[in-house]
């Protein structure tokens, strides 16, 4: 489709991705078939990720809102079924002091309540609706990979204890051996909560089955082609096999963006390729050989940065960002450097076997911030997006603000103002993978040098 940033590789939304999450996420009991007829409701949903459902189950079920929800792949085809299935606080593009600099403290700690809450919401929503998502660790842990990275990490954990009133703590390289694990980059680390791993997949496909039985209706492989608005104010939403008619949309796409659709949207966030690759099974020994004793999920404190955990059933998860293109051969070396990286960090795993590779895309916003509101000249239209890589509480939380807004008739109270409103436009948004590569030049530069 004309307008899109990456190679066409990235778009093809009748294939699901040959993930670990594809392949035990379990079964479906929800209905979703594809919009094929002339079809109306109050509120349409444009994407079926974490937002859009999100926003569905809470119109439903509390506010008992007609509303239906059009994914252009199956349920679970974008970012909320293929990220690490990390639940953690974050959701922006910069670091936490740079964004203190950037918003002032008072409103960096209430963004931060926020998140805290978003986090909490996640695990209220799978106790309430009984969805099985395999919650595994308490807390995040961000590893210094160098001794300037761990200067920055006690830093961080001043103004997150003392400034931002939040649960963290610091441990030495030492202590985190004992602890947690044995590497090749490993100068301390700074521990979160609250934070999880989840099956992101199972997660958002729990999310459909809850907003399903709580009355919302799911239309699969139903890309929006074309949205216009009539004289009656209604928006008409058209697919390939039929069309909807609602009073209001709800705008819930992310790195998948369709920014074509309206032109308000076109040029506020740059797409980012991520990448994850999945071993078989570590035996007891191969984990101690590493010294693996933990749960958490982790990140390292690169700027290209580095994700991974060990799965429930003790499988290694490795992920990281990939190339600018999204073509097939960039998918292939995206591949080849995260296994090389991997064997760098643990060289104990050297040997072990690679059974699951895929990709996606996330969200970065021209603010560095998500981005969620009501558009200033079109009240009918909302819109929720720009998660930076943090989709799994951040996309759930927004999607129930923006059902609250609705269903309420008001602005939600106490939403972060970092967040409200469109993101501005990137200047020349032709040159936004020009920006892309530039600003990941520059990255891997800073962490070359620490």
């Amino acid at each position: 489709m004309p307008g899109r940033l990456f190679d066409d590789n990235m778009y093809r939304f009748e294939s699901p991705q040959p993930s670990y999450w594809e392949a035990t996420a379990g079964r479906s009991h929800f209905d979703d078939a594809p919009l094929d007829d002339h079809e109306s409701c109050d509120v349409a949903i444009i994407g079926g990720g974490y937002t859009g459902l999100s926003a569905a189950l809470h119109l439903a079920r509390d506010y008992h809102i007609d509303v239906r929800v059009l994914e252009a792949g199956h349920t679970g085809w974008g970012a909320s079924g293929r990220n690490g299935g990390f639940c953690c606080m974050g959701g922006t593009g910069v670091h936490r002091q740079d964004l203190v600099r950037m918003c002032g403290l008072d409103k960096v700690r209430e963004y931060y309540a926020s998140q805290v809450d978003a986090v909490e919401l996640v695990r209220d929503l799978a106790a309430d609706e009984g969805i099985e998502y395999q919650s595994y660790g308490s807390a995040e842990v961000e590893v210094a990979h160098s001794p300037k990275a761990f200067e920055r990490l006690q830093k961080d954990f001043e103004l997150l204890t003392n400034k931002l009133g939040l649960q963290a703590e610091i441990v030495s390289a030492d202590e985190c051996r004992e602890r947690y694990y044995d590497s090749t980059e490993l100068y301390g680390a700074l521990i979160t909560r609250p934070a999880f791993g989840l099956h992101p997949l199972r997660y958002c496909l729990g999310l459909a089955g809850a907003a399903n039985r709580h009355g919302a209706r799911l239309h699969s492989h139903s890309q929006v082609i074309e949205w216009s608005k009539a004289d009656d104010g209604q928006h008409r939403l058209s697919t390939t096999g039929g069309t909807l008619t609602a009073h209001k949309v709800i705008f819930a796409c992310n790195g998948f963006i369709q920014e074509q659709l309206r032109s308000e949207f076109f040029g506020r966030t740059i797409p980012v390729i991520s990448a994850i690759i999945v071993t078989r099974p570590l035996t007891e020994d191969e984990l101690a050989a590493h010294r693996w004793s933990t749960e958490h999920p982790a990140i390292n404190s690169r700027r290209i940065l580095n994700y991974f955990r060990v799965l429930p059933d003790n499988r290694f998860l490795f992920g990281g960002r990939g190339d600018v293109r999204g073509t097939h051969s960039g998918e292939q070396q995206t591949y080849m450097h995260l296994e090389q990286k991997l064997r760098q960090v643990w060289p104990h795993w050297g040997h072990i076997d690679i059974d699951y590779r895929w990709h996606g895309l996330i969200c970065m916003t021209a603010t560095m911030c998500p981005s969620i509101g009501q558009l200033d000249d079109d009240d009918s239209i909302f819109f929720g997006f720009g998660y930076h890589g943090n989709g799994v509480n951040s996309a759930t939380w927004v999607g129930k603000q923006l059902s609250d807004w609705i269903g309420k008739g008001r602005e939600p109270v106490g939403l972060p103002a970092i967040i409200r409103g469109l993101s501005r436009k990137y200047p020349f948004p032709a040159l936004r993978m020009s920006y892309l590569k530039f600003g990941i030049f520059v990255s891997r530069q800073l962490d070359r040098y620490g």
